[in-house]
């Protein structure tokens, strides 16, 4: 979230993506970094157990949701 509020200020479009479990505290970093507005993007949890081919295809899956994001 710290990443994304900065690249934000400066004018760049940014996303955070997190898993599930760790929603709440994203938003809660955005809000006390002043980008209550930033909701980072959800994926399954768990992330690091994961094989390449398996996170490739969690990426597969929220891809168009990145791009919607970063382009409205």
């Amino acid at each position: 979230m710290h990443d994304g509020s900065v690249l934000e200020e400066r004018g760049v479009p940014s996303l955070a993506i997190c898993t599930e479990v760790f929603f709440a505290a994203g938003k809660v970093q955005a809000r006390v970094l002043g980008h209550s507005e930033l909701e980072p993007l959800t994926v399954a949890h768990p992330i690091q157990s994961l094989t390449p081919e398996q996170i490739r295809n969690r990426a597969d899956d929220v891809v168009d949701s990145i791009v919607e994001r970063l382009t409205v």
